[in-house]
Parts: C-alpha cells; sequence; structure tokens
C-alpha cells in the first residue's frame, strides 16, 4: 500500500517525508511511524477544500463519495474508488458471515441512505452473500415495521437505539416481533450498545433474534465483528486492518485486560488509507483463542465509548456505556438522557428517564434508577421522571449524553 500511494498521495508523502518511509516489513517498523488524527484530516480538507490531499489518485478513479456523521463537528468527506468500495463490501461479508447470515436471507436495512456512509457498505456487502437486499430510505418507522413484516425480512441492520425505538412503536401499535416479523438475526452499528449486555438482551428479547454488533468509521471501514461465542466482544478483522491500542495520554503501547485508545491501519483503501490513525474509540484487548477458530483480537466489551467522553463527577470515572448498561435493565424505560452539570466546583450527574406508554411499576421508578446506579458506579445522580414522548428520538447515532 505503501508503495502504491507515497508517489501520489501528498497528504502522507508530507506527513512520512521525515521517515524516509519506502516499504515497512514489520510491526516494530509500524509503530516508527507518526499517528494519524482526525485533526489533520479535518485540516487538511478545510486547507484543501473539499476533499483534502489523501488521494492517491485522479479525482476521475473515484466512485464513491460519502462523509462523516458530523457529530462532533463539520463532517469529513471521504472518496473510494471502485477497488476499495469492492473492499468495503467485503469486509462487510465478513460481519454478515460470522452472524449467519446467508443467501436465503432478506436484509431489511431501517436506514436513511443519506450521505452519511451509515450502512451502504452494508448495502453492498448484502450482495457479496447474496442474499435479498431491502431499503428502508425514506420511510417512516411505522412503514419499516410494515415492510419488516410484509417482506418477511429475517436480517435487521440498524443502530441498537434505531431497533429499540421501532421495538417500542411496534408494541404501542400491537405488533409483537418475536411472533408476528420472521426477524431472526440483528446487526447494529454506531454505537455501543450491541455489546452492553443489558442492551443486547433488550433488543434480543423485543426481536425475539440474536443480536450481533459491528464496528467501524467512515474514514477506516469496517474493521469489527461479532461471532456466535463472544457475545459480549468483537474481533477485528486483521485480514484488512493492522490494530493498536495505545495509551491516550502517552500514545505507549497497552497489555491485554487494560484499557487504551485504538489505533487502526487499514490495507484495502489505497485511494484515500489512514496509517495509524487514533480513532478515539475506547477498547480493552484480548488474544486468547475464541471457539470461532479466527485467530484475531478480541475487544471485550466492543466499543467501550470515546476516549474523551468519560467524565470525573465527585471522584468516580464516568463512561456513557456504563449509565446505559444500567438504565437497560429497566424494562419500563423507553428513553433516557445524562446531563453533566458544574455546580459550586463540583460536578452532578442527571438521568432523566422516560417511561413507556403503558409501563407499569413507575411508582418510585426514579428512585430505584438512583439506588441500582448508586450500586453500580458509586455515585448518586439526580434522577428526573417525564412523561412518554417527551424525550427525542433517534434513527442514526444517538445523542443521550450532555456536559452543560
Amino acid at each position: 500500500m505503501i508503495q502504491a500511494m507515497l508517489p501520489t498521495n501528498d497528504f502522507y508523502r508530507m506527513k512520512l517525508s521525515r521517515n524516509d518511509i519506502k516499504d515497512i516489513g514489520s510491526s516494530d517498523e509500524l509503530v516508527q511511524l507518526p499517528f494519524t488524527t482526525k485533526g489533520e484530516l479535518v485540516e487538511d480538507q478545510f486547507q484543501h477544500p473539499p476533499y483534502g490531499t489523501d488521494l492517491t489518485f485522479p479525482i476521475g478513479n473515484y466512485t464513491r463519495v460519502h462523509q462523516t456523521s458530523g457529530t462532533t463537528g463539520k463532517p469529513m468527506y471521504w472518496l473510494d474508488t471502485e477497488e476499495s468500495w469492492t473492499w468495503w463490501a467485503e469486509c462487510w461479508k465478513l460481519i454478515f458471515q460470522a452472524a449467519g447470515v446467508h443467501s436465503g436471507d432478506r436484509i431489511y436495512f431501517a436506514f436513511s441512505f443519506g450521505p452519511f456512509i451509515g450502512f451502504w457498505a452494508g448495502w453492498e456487502g448484502a450482495r457479496k452473500v447474496g442474499a435479498l437486499a431491502i431499503s428502508g430510505g425514506g420511510q417512516s418507522t411505522d412503514q419499516r415495521l410494515k415492510a419488516i413484516v410484509d417482506y418477511g425480512a429475517t436480517v435487521l441492520v440498524c443502530t441498537p437505539t434505531y431497533a429499540l425505538h421501532m421495538a417500542a412503536e411496534a408494541k404501542k401499535a400491537g405488533i409483537d416481533l418475536a411472533r408476528d416479523s420472521a426477524v431472526r438475526v440483528t446487526i447494529h452499528a454506531g454505537e455501543p450498545g450491541a455489546s452492553i449486555p443489558s442492551t443486547k438482551k433488550l433488543i434480543e428479547d423485543s426481536w425475539g433474534a440474536k443480536c450481533f454488533d459491528h464496528a467501524g468509521a467512515t474514514e477506516v471501514g469496517a474493521f469489527g465483528f461479532q461471532c456466535d461465542f463472544q457475545p459480549g466482544a468483537i474481533h477485528v478483522n486483521e485480514k484488512e486492518f493492522i490494530a493498536e491500542v495505545v495509551d491516550p495520554i502517552t500514545g505507549a503501547a497497552i497489555d491485554d485486560g487494560e484499557r487504551g485508545e485504538l489505533v487502526i491501519t487499514n490495507l484495502g483503501r489505497i485511494g484515500s488509507p489512514v496509517i495509524r490513525y487514533r480513532t478515539g474509540d475506547l477498547v480493552e484487548p484480548s488474544h486468547q483463542p475464541c471457539p470461532c477458530g479466527k485467530p484475531f483480537v478480541l475487544f471485550q466489551g466492543g466499543v467501550l465509548g470515546r476516549v474523551d467522553d468519560m467524565v470525573i463527577v465527585r471522584g468516580v470515572n464516568v463512561f456513557p456505556s456504563a449509565i446505559e448498561s444500567v438504565l437497560r435493565e429497566f424494562s419500563e424505560i423507553e428513553e433516557f438522557r445524562v446531563e453533566i452539570l458544574d455546580r459550586s466546583a463540583m460536578k452532578e450527574m442527571k438521568i432523566v428517564i422516560e417511561p413507556g406508554v403503558g409501563s407499569s411499576s413507575v411508582d418510585g421508578l426514579d428512585e430505584r434508577v438512583g439506588r441500582r446506579v448508586r450500586e453500580r458506579i458509586g455515585l448518586r445522580p439526580l434522577v428526573e421522571l417525564v412523561a412518554p414522548g417527551t424525550l427525542p428520538r433517534f434513527e442514526l447515532k444517538a445523542r443521550r449524553f450532555f456536559k452543560l
């Protein structure tokens, strides 16, 4: 990849010029290269609009353009050649196969198919396994639920948040998804939820299906998949990606069982590659053998969250995924919001919870939630109970955590 890109890729030619790199023959040589950061890529696109200089080929060689979700700022634009788009699809083929998806399946994509890359590559991956792909673009939640039942969809692809939202709307409409739909597998990305045990169980109970997690990023590719033997972890597809896990502060490699920041190098996206890219994702690596037989590194708990999402509240390190893990244990809660408040030089955590329509046992729910959070996390939150329908719903990445 480096031999192919260095002569013409201005971004990496300038970035690696001090290293006098012509080839990389080992992991020891790879770690001598500098990290690539999102800030560098954003600045490059700002200085060289619209696509930046991380381009190995003339613009006419590219056939796809997508963008990041833009949840943390201005979206980045990303281009793919026909070869790299095929590579994306092959990565998704592995994701489907690991979840037991095959040519006889009917895959429903509950996704808008807008400029965000989202599940576009999954749509291409469906062709690689020979399955029937069903688009949910331009449909309301009610229309999607009807399509899932009418088409006899057997696989659902969407964010974990949206899977739970569809389940809640189905319940209101008197639809028992476990009984009335043919969905047997759900595959999720965009958020850590599908590897959080309580969230995974809620999805599986709601849909009567096996829930699988997946991890990827617009600028990186579809790098993570979950096998049937590791319900609480994801593999990295190390045939196509080189994964490192480093200390977020020092950048030094960490050992198995420790938490650190994921650094990725993709190998099949020569047209717009990333080398030693700091993803900002927090993971816990393990090289223990897996019964599935794939010799790839595992991330226990999947992607645990974002490195910069952690907040310290009264001396306690708090990650959003830990809060969600507790709240999803309460079947009465349909939606929630977490606010970190600065009060008198001390941070407070406020949790706003919304019960589902017709939920029983909501009396004292705020007190029960507060006790459970204190037991599990060691922190006493403020808990506010609001009426059904108060909080926003999300189709793509949910925004539930706010620092005010």
